[in-house]
Protein backbone atom coordinates (compact mmCIF):
# COMPACT_ATOMS: atom_id res chain seq x y z
CA UNK A 1 0.00 0.00 0.00
CA UNK A 2 1.27 3.43 -0.87
CA UNK A 3 0.65 5.88 1.94
CA UNK A 4 0.96 9.54 1.13
CA UNK A 5 -0.14 11.16 4.40
CA UNK A 6 -0.34 14.79 3.42
CA UNK A 7 -0.98 17.25 6.23
CA UNK A 8 -2.47 20.61 5.30
CA UNK A 9 0.81 22.44 5.70
CA UNK A 10 2.61 20.02 3.41
CA UNK A 11 -0.12 20.33 0.82
CA UNK A 12 0.19 24.09 0.74
CA UNK A 13 3.96 23.90 0.37
CA UNK A 14 3.99 21.23 -2.36
CA UNK A 15 5.43 22.77 -5.52
CA UNK A 16 2.88 22.85 -8.34
CA UNK A 17 2.17 25.31 -11.09
CA UNK A 18 -0.56 27.83 -10.24
CA UNK A 19 -1.11 28.26 -13.97
CA UNK A 20 -2.38 24.72 -14.51
CA UNK A 21 -3.64 23.42 -11.17
CA UNK A 22 -6.14 24.78 -8.66
CA UNK A 23 -4.97 25.92 -5.25
CA UNK A 24 -5.11 23.26 -2.60
CA UNK A 25 -7.30 23.25 0.49
CA UNK A 26 -7.41 19.96 2.38
CA UNK A 27 -10.81 20.50 4.02
CA UNK A 28 -14.42 19.49 3.28
CA UNK A 29 -15.39 21.35 0.11
CA UNK A 30 -11.75 21.77 -0.85
CA UNK A 31 -9.35 20.33 -3.41
CA UNK A 32 -6.43 18.00 -2.70
CA UNK A 33 -3.66 17.36 -5.21
CA UNK A 34 -2.07 13.96 -4.61
CA UNK A 35 1.14 12.77 -6.35
CA UNK A 36 0.60 9.26 -7.69
CA UNK A 37 3.58 7.79 -9.54
CA UNK A 38 7.14 8.89 -8.90
CA UNK A 39 8.58 6.89 -11.79
CA UNK A 40 9.01 9.38 -14.64
CA UNK A 41 9.03 6.47 -17.14
CA UNK A 42 5.40 5.60 -16.33
CA UNK A 43 3.72 7.11 -19.38
CA UNK A 44 0.23 5.59 -19.13
CA UNK A 45 -2.17 7.58 -17.00
CA UNK A 46 -3.31 5.73 -13.86
CA UNK A 47 -7.01 5.13 -13.24
CA UNK A 48 -7.95 6.72 -9.91
CA UNK A 49 -11.20 6.62 -7.94
CA UNK A 50 -12.36 8.35 -4.77
CA UNK A 51 -15.66 7.33 -3.18
CA UNK A 52 -16.21 5.13 -6.27
CA UNK A 53 -16.02 8.18 -8.56
CA UNK A 54 -13.33 8.66 -11.19
CA UNK A 55 -10.83 11.39 -10.36
CA UNK A 56 -9.11 13.93 -12.61
CA UNK A 57 -5.52 12.87 -13.32
CA UNK A 58 -3.02 15.20 -14.98
CA UNK A 59 0.73 15.17 -15.55
CA UNK A 60 2.78 17.91 -13.93
CA UNK A 61 6.57 18.05 -14.34
CA UNK A 62 6.73 14.33 -15.26
CA UNK A 63 4.61 13.43 -12.22
CA UNK A 64 1.06 12.08 -12.36
CA UNK A 65 -1.24 14.05 -10.06
CA UNK A 66 -4.76 13.27 -8.86
CA UNK A 67 -6.87 16.43 -8.52
CA UNK A 68 -9.47 15.40 -5.95
CA UNK A 69 -12.67 17.21 -4.97
CA UNK A 70 -13.61 16.73 -1.32
CA UNK A 71 -17.38 16.72 -0.55
CA UNK A 72 -18.71 19.16 2.02
CA UNK A 73 -19.98 16.19 4.02
CA UNK A 74 -16.52 14.59 4.30
CA UNK A 75 -15.15 13.92 7.78
CA UNK A 76 -11.73 15.05 8.93
CA UNK A 77 -9.03 12.38 8.98
CA UNK A 78 -7.48 9.91 6.57
CA UNK A 79 -9.03 9.33 3.16
CA UNK A 80 -7.95 6.97 0.40
CA UNK A 81 -7.80 6.90 -3.36
CA UNK A 82 -7.86 3.62 -5.27
CA UNK A 83 -5.27 3.71 -8.05
CA UNK A 84 -4.90 1.16 -10.84
CA UNK A 85 -1.66 1.36 -12.79
CA UNK A 86 0.16 -1.25 -14.89
CA UNK A 87 -2.40 -3.84 -13.88
CA UNK A 88 -1.87 -3.31 -10.15
CA UNK A 89 -4.34 -1.74 -7.71
CA UNK A 90 -3.06 0.25 -4.75
CA UNK A 91 -4.38 2.66 -2.16
CA UNK A 92 -3.02 6.18 -1.90
CA UNK A 93 -3.89 7.91 1.36
CA UNK A 94 -4.17 11.57 2.26
CA UNK A 95 -5.59 13.56 5.16
CA UNK A 96 -8.03 16.41 5.42
CA UNK A 97 -8.61 18.82 8.28
CA UNK A 98 -11.97 19.89 9.66
CA UNK A 99 -13.61 23.16 8.70
CA UNK A 100 -16.71 24.86 10.08
CA UNK A 101 -18.71 27.03 7.68
CA UNK A 102 -20.91 29.86 9.02
CA UNK A 103 -24.69 29.98 8.74
CA UNK A 104 -26.48 32.41 6.43
CA UNK A 105 -30.13 33.41 7.02
CA UNK A 106 -32.08 34.40 3.90
CA UNK A 107 -35.65 35.63 3.48
CA UNK A 108 -37.46 34.47 0.32
CA UNK A 109 -40.72 36.19 -0.65
CA UNK A 110 -41.89 33.32 -2.86
CA UNK A 111 -42.76 30.76 -0.20
CA UNK A 112 -43.04 27.96 -2.78
CA UNK A 113 -39.28 28.27 -3.30
CA UNK A 114 -38.87 27.21 0.33
CA UNK A 115 -41.85 24.85 0.75
CA UNK A 116 -42.70 23.50 -2.72
CA UNK A 117 -46.12 22.05 -3.49
CA UNK A 118 -46.61 18.39 -4.49
CA UNK A 119 -46.73 19.43 -8.12
CA UNK A 120 -43.52 21.42 -7.65
CA UNK A 121 -41.85 18.37 -6.09
CA UNK A 122 -42.70 16.27 -9.13
CA UNK A 123 -40.96 18.82 -11.32
CA UNK A 124 -38.01 19.11 -8.91
CA UNK A 125 -37.52 15.33 -8.88
CA UNK A 126 -37.24 15.17 -12.67
CA UNK A 127 -34.90 18.17 -12.75
CA UNK A 128 -32.69 16.71 -10.01
CA UNK A 129 -32.01 13.63 -12.13
CA UNK A 130 -31.04 15.81 -15.12
CA UNK A 131 -28.78 18.01 -12.98
CA UNK A 132 -27.03 15.01 -11.41
CA UNK A 133 -26.42 13.52 -14.84
CA UNK A 134 -24.76 16.72 -16.05
CA UNK A 135 -22.58 17.05 -12.94
CA UNK A 136 -21.46 13.40 -13.07
CA UNK A 137 -20.63 13.38 -16.76
CA UNK A 138 -17.17 12.02 -17.61
CA UNK A 139 -15.35 12.98 -20.80
CA UNK A 140 -12.03 11.24 -21.26
CA UNK A 141 -9.38 13.71 -22.48
CA UNK A 142 -5.73 14.42 -21.79
CA UNK A 143 -5.71 18.20 -21.40
CA UNK A 144 -8.07 19.55 -18.76
CA UNK A 145 -8.24 23.35 -18.25
CA UNK A 146 -7.91 23.88 -14.49
CA UNK A 147 -6.92 27.54 -14.44
CA UNK A 148 -10.10 29.59 -14.85
CA UNK A 149 -10.91 33.20 -15.76
CA UNK A 150 -13.64 35.03 -13.84
CA UNK A 151 -16.96 34.93 -15.77
CA UNK A 152 -18.15 38.36 -14.56
CA UNK A 153 -17.09 41.21 -12.33
CA UNK A 154 -19.21 42.11 -9.33
CA UNK A 155 -19.77 41.98 -5.61
CA UNK A 156 -19.52 38.59 -3.90
CA UNK A 157 -22.93 38.20 -2.30
CA UNK A 158 -22.70 34.58 -1.18
CA UNK A 159 -19.69 32.40 -0.42
CA UNK A 160 -19.33 28.66 -0.82
CA UNK A 161 -20.21 26.26 1.98
CA UNK A 162 -22.52 28.56 3.95
CA UNK A 163 -25.22 26.63 5.80
CA UNK A 164 -28.40 28.09 4.37
CA UNK A 165 -31.52 28.89 6.40
CA UNK A 166 -34.43 30.05 4.22
CA UNK A 167 -37.33 31.69 6.06
CA UNK A 168 -36.19 29.97 9.25
CA UNK A 169 -35.93 26.52 7.63
CA UNK A 170 -32.48 24.86 7.34
CA UNK A 171 -31.53 23.68 3.86
CA UNK A 172 -28.46 22.23 2.15
CA UNK A 173 -25.16 24.19 2.31
CA UNK A 174 -24.40 26.65 -0.48
CA UNK A 175 -22.75 24.59 -3.23
CA UNK A 176 -21.19 27.51 -5.12
CA UNK A 177 -20.55 31.23 -4.86
CA UNK A 178 -22.80 34.15 -5.77
CA UNK A 179 -21.66 37.27 -7.60
CA UNK A 180 -24.15 40.17 -7.71
CA UNK A 181 -24.30 42.07 -11.00
CA UNK A 182 -26.92 43.99 -12.99
CA UNK A 183 -29.43 42.01 -14.99
CA UNK A 184 -28.16 41.57 -18.54
CA UNK A 185 -24.45 41.46 -17.63
CA UNK A 186 -22.63 39.13 -20.04
CA UNK A 187 -21.36 35.87 -18.53
CA UNK A 188 -18.13 34.50 -20.00
CA UNK A 189 -16.98 30.87 -19.99
CA UNK A 190 -14.21 30.44 -17.40
CA UNK A 191 -12.45 27.83 -19.54
CA UNK A 192 -12.91 25.85 -22.72
CA UNK A 193 -15.28 22.90 -22.87
CA UNK A 194 -18.58 21.56 -24.15
CA UNK A 195 -22.05 22.66 -23.09
CA UNK A 196 -23.26 19.51 -21.40
CA UNK A 197 -26.76 20.69 -20.48
CA UNK A 198 -28.97 23.76 -20.25
CA UNK A 199 -32.37 24.23 -18.67
CA UNK A 200 -34.83 26.27 -16.66
CA UNK A 201 -35.00 24.67 -13.21
CA UNK A 202 -37.29 25.31 -10.23
CA UNK A 203 -34.58 26.40 -7.79
CA UNK A 204 -31.68 27.21 -10.13
CA UNK A 205 -33.58 29.08 -12.81
CA UNK A 206 -31.93 29.32 -16.23
CA UNK A 207 -28.79 27.22 -15.94
CA UNK A 208 -25.80 26.19 -18.05
CA UNK A 209 -23.41 23.29 -17.37
CA UNK A 210 -19.96 23.32 -19.01
CA UNK A 211 -18.06 20.03 -19.24
CA UNK A 212 -14.31 20.74 -19.15
CA UNK A 213 -13.28 17.07 -19.22
CA UNK A 214 -12.37 14.34 -16.72
CA UNK A 215 -15.24 15.12 -14.37
CA UNK A 216 -14.60 18.88 -14.16
CA UNK A 217 -17.94 20.66 -14.64
CA UNK A 218 -18.89 24.28 -14.01
CA UNK A 219 -22.46 25.36 -13.36
CA UNK A 220 -24.05 28.80 -13.85
CA UNK A 221 -27.50 29.51 -12.41
CA UNK A 222 -30.22 32.20 -12.22
CA UNK A 223 -29.38 33.46 -15.70
CA UNK A 224 -31.67 35.79 -17.62
CA UNK A 225 -30.71 34.61 -21.10
CA UNK A 226 -28.92 31.48 -22.29
CA UNK A 227 -26.85 32.01 -25.45
CA UNK A 228 -25.48 28.48 -25.94
CA UNK A 229 -26.89 25.07 -26.83
CA UNK A 230 -26.33 21.56 -25.52
CA UNK A 231 -23.36 19.93 -27.27
CA UNK A 232 -21.79 23.25 -28.34
CA UNK A 233 -18.01 23.56 -28.03
CA UNK A 234 -16.85 26.81 -26.43
CA UNK A 235 -13.57 28.54 -25.67
CA UNK A 236 -12.50 30.47 -22.60
CA UNK A 237 -14.12 33.91 -22.66
CA UNK A 238 -17.05 33.02 -24.90
CA UNK A 239 -20.36 34.54 -23.79
CA UNK A 240 -22.72 31.83 -22.55
CA UNK A 241 -25.59 34.13 -21.50
CA UNK A 242 -26.49 36.98 -19.17
CA UNK A 243 -27.05 37.56 -15.47
CA UNK A 244 -30.65 37.35 -14.30
CA UNK A 245 -32.82 36.58 -11.29
CA UNK A 246 -34.60 33.37 -12.25
CA UNK A 247 -35.27 30.56 -9.78
CA UNK A 248 -34.83 31.03 -6.01
CA UNK A 249 -33.25 34.47 -5.70
CA UNK A 250 -33.49 37.74 -3.81
CA UNK A 251 -31.96 39.84 -6.59
CA UNK A 252 -29.96 39.62 -9.84
CA UNK A 253 -26.77 37.60 -9.46
CA UNK A 254 -24.80 34.70 -10.87
CA UNK A 255 -24.49 31.48 -8.90
CA UNK A 256 -21.31 29.75 -10.05
CA UNK A 257 -20.45 26.20 -9.00
CA UNK A 258 -17.50 23.91 -9.66
CA UNK A 259 -17.93 20.14 -9.55
CA UNK A 260 -14.92 17.81 -9.34
CA UNK A 261 -15.48 14.01 -9.29
CA UNK A 262 -19.12 14.85 -8.51
CA UNK A 263 -18.17 16.85 -5.41
CA UNK A 264 -19.11 20.52 -5.26
CA UNK A 265 -15.97 22.40 -4.23
CA UNK A 266 -14.83 25.93 -3.42
CA UNK A 267 -14.87 27.76 -6.79
CA UNK A 268 -12.27 30.35 -5.72
CA UNK A 269 -9.57 27.66 -5.72
CA UNK A 270 -9.72 27.61 -9.53
CA UNK A 271 -9.58 31.36 -10.13
CA UNK A 272 -6.89 34.03 -9.70
CA UNK A 273 -7.13 36.13 -6.56
CA UNK A 274 -9.57 38.97 -7.11
CA UNK A 275 -9.50 42.48 -5.72
CA UNK A 276 -12.16 42.90 -3.03
CA UNK A 277 -14.93 45.38 -3.74
CA UNK A 278 -17.28 47.20 -1.38
CA UNK A 279 -19.96 44.91 0.01
CA UNK A 280 -18.14 41.64 -0.63
CA UNK A 281 -19.15 38.87 1.74
CA UNK A 282 -16.11 38.09 3.83
CA UNK A 283 -14.66 34.82 5.09
CA UNK A 284 -15.31 34.15 8.76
Amino acid sequence: MIRVLLALGLLMSFSVSAMTLPRQSAVPGGVVIVPLVSDATATKKPLVKYNNRRVTVVKQQQQWMAVVGIPLAAKAGKHSLVMTSAGKTQKVSFEIADKSYPTQHITIKDKRKVSPTKLDMKRISAETAEIKSALRYWTEQENVPLSFAWPIEGRVSGLFGRRRVFNGQPRKPHSGMDIAAPKGTAIHAPAGGVIRETGDYFFNGNTVFIDHGQGVVTMFCHMDRIDVQKGQAIAQGDVIGTVGMTGRVTGPHLHMGVSLNDARVEPRLFFPERVAVAGDEQDQ
